[in-house]
């Protein structure tokens, strides 16, 4: 039996594998990163409606930028 913290990863792996399909299938849908980016954020304001207010939604998106921003910013940019 693997360790929560294992399970954990490999749950986010999943849900990070699908995103990235969606994202793809987005692309083809339009061209405009504004609107991708845009649906992308209603989307996890969707997921902590009736929830959370939109405030608390806000803070905790800030929050995980703040952890993925080194992680990004070590990479060089994507023109594609």
């Amino acid at each position: 039996m693997q360790p929560a913290r294992d399970e954990n990863f490999l749950d986010y792996k999943r849900a990070e594998k699908k995103a990235l399909e969606i994202l793809a299938a987005m692309k083809t849908a339009t061209p405009k990163k504004v609107d991708i980016e845009l649906a992308l954020l209603v989307a996890i304001f969707e997921l902590h409606k009736g929830v959370a207010p939109g405030e608390t939604v806000a803070s905790i998106v800030q929050g995980h930028l703040k952890q993925l921003v080194p992680f990004y910013a070590a990479k060089p940019p994507n023109t594609g």
